[in-house]
């Protein structure tokens, strides 16, 4: 069972007010950040035809487009340090205008790379790892809701962009629909706007930086004195050295937490989440191409994924509901890895959907098992991490996915192209995300376990008086064999020697 996380923000989350307001631009960034990629799908057939090019090279602007969007999160996570989720929500708006707007003008496959690819991607990044953590600093106790209906901005762009796309690529051709895309993806500065900066929890960050540095100061004082009673002083020059690269390290982990390579957890999430990627992405992508391949008309297959959307609109916040139970939340990581799964068995049925009706009957229970796991991605992760460091994490996270994710789609038209048919790439689609999930249910039962030990022998040992008085006599011994090292370390001594008196008087009373 998943220990409770508390607030580790330095002040208590209002969990209202205007962290509605809130929710609502998250849901606009998430949205645009989420289904522009698979809304882009609709221009597959005229590109190829166009540029004369194959599935898998085709496959590949949407590849980069999220690879980047994921690849991005160290960058958008330091820049949130740095500066504020506003301002960077902002720019990225103002980058996915641009990108867009500049595919226009595209006269080769590889000018689209960079364009879409690359700068939109770039511009999708810097919107979605923001607007999920502003929501972590605005709601602690109703988290899950928050974030379950921040990511129906999902479902709900997806089921406007697909047939507008379609709508426009008939009225005015595939350049002049990327011009009007990047006047609509300009609403991400309208969205980033609302992300107004809450309370002391840049204080609190500031604060606890301020006391790392006082800590390191003494470190280096006491060090500095430990190398002048040395008879082998090191060179200034090499000490120097290491000063430089104390510090430098010292700055990077003020934006990124590289200790989080230590929570056990948090490696869990990281490793199930970088196997499911790979085969997360593809079914949506090859979607409405699928259906065009079997002989549905243009609407039809686009149609389709208006009811994945409408689905997906109800299943995120059904399930951000579900997850913030009672019953659920203790146990959401279990919650989580049966979505995956469940997802993956979609895919592997797909197959068997010969008709539009059976496509039509896939796009109902994929897209409830995608917004299952979409409402629970960012959430299972603050749960693991807590709200303070939620923001290295899922920097770390996202550069670690993108690989699976620029990966996926490509192995999935190369499957296509190899065999002509698309059922392989469903199939491997749907096997992967089932190992997924039964590696993160097993693993997570495994580290719950682990928890629930250590816990207890913690417990046992501040109970148990034999223990406590061991490690007492243990303490006394390092000082008295630390008393032949010279006065320079006498004060130290004595303010380490001090607390431990008026410890042991208590004890013995």
């Amino acid at each position: 069972m998943s220990p409770p996380v508390s607030s580790d923000l330095g002040y208590v989350p209002p969990d209202g007010g205007w962290g509605w307001a809130v929710v609502f631009g998250a849901s606009i960034s998430v949205g645009f950040a989420y289904t522009f990629p698979k809304a882009f799908t609709i221009y597959f057939k005229e590109l190829q035809a166009v540029y004369s090019i194959s599935y898998s090279q085709i496959a590949w602007i949407t590849s980069i487009m999220c690879a980047t969007t994921y690849g991005g999160g160290p960058i958008s996570s330091i820049l949130v340090n740095r500066y504020g989720s506003r301002p960077v929500v902002m720019f990225g708006g103002l980058l996915c205008g641009i990108g867009m707007v500049s595919a226009a003008f595209c006269t080769s496959i590889m000018q689209l790379y960079i364009c879409v690819g690359f700068i939109t991607g770039l511009g999708l990044a810097l919107n979605l790892q923001p607007s999920v953590i502003m929501i972590g600093k605005y709601f602690l106790k109703r988290r899950p809701i928050a974030n379950g209906l921040a990511m129906a901005g999902s479902p709900v762009m997806l089921c406007t962009l697909a047939p507008l796309n379609q709508f426009l690529f008939d009225s005015f051709g595939w350049r002049g629909s990327f011009l009007i895309l990047g006047a609509i993806l300009l609403n991400c500065c309208v969205a980033g706007a609302l992300f107004r900066p809450i309370g002391p929890g840049t204080a609190s960050v500031k604060t606890q930086v301020t006391g790392e540095e006082k800590g390191a100061l003494k470190q280096e004082v006491t060090e500095d004195a430990m190398e002048i009673s040395s008879p082998t002083n090191l060179p200034m020059k090499n000490k120097t050295e290491e000063e430089g690269d104390r510090d430098c390290c010292e700055k990077i982990n003020r934006y990124l937490d590289f200790s989080l390579f230590k929570h056990r957890g948090f490696l869990i999430y990281l490793i199930g989440n970088v196997l499911m990627f790979l085969g997360f992405f593809a079914p949506i992508i090859f979607l409405a191409p699928y259906a065009k391949h079997t002989g549905i008309d243009e609407y039809s297959a686009a149609f389709l994924l208006s009811i994945l959307a409408i689905v997906d609109i109800v299943a995120r916040p059904a399930t951000g509901i579900i997850a913030n139970s009672k019953w659920v939340r203790p146990r959401i990581q279990y919650f989580f890895s049966f979505s995956i799964a469940f997802n993956g068995v979609c895919h592997l049925l797909c197959p068997l959907a010969s008709s539009y009706t059976g496509l039509v009957i896939y796009s109902v229970f994929f897209g409830l098992a995608f917004g299952m796991v979409c409402a629970m991605l960012f959430e299972t992760l603050m749960d693991l991490v807590g709200a303070a460091r939620f923001t290295s994490a899922v920097g770390l996270v996202t550069i670690a996915e993108c690989c699976t994710i620029l990966l996926g789609p490509p192995i999935g038209g190369m499957l296509i192209d190899t065999f002509g048919d698309y059922k392989y790439m469903f199939v491997k689609c749907g096997v992967v995300m089932v190992l997924a999930g039964t590696f993160l249910f097993i693993m997570n039962y495994y580290n719950y376990r682990v928890l629930a030990k250590e816990e207890k022998e913690r417990k046992a040992r501040e109970e148990d008086p034999k223990t406590v008085r061991t490690e007492n006599e243990g303490r006394n011994n390092w000082i008295k064999e630390t008393t032949q090292d010279g006065p320079e370390l006498e004060p130290l001594r004595e303010e380490q020697a001090g607390p431990k008196k008026e410890v042991n008087g208590i004890r013995e009373v």
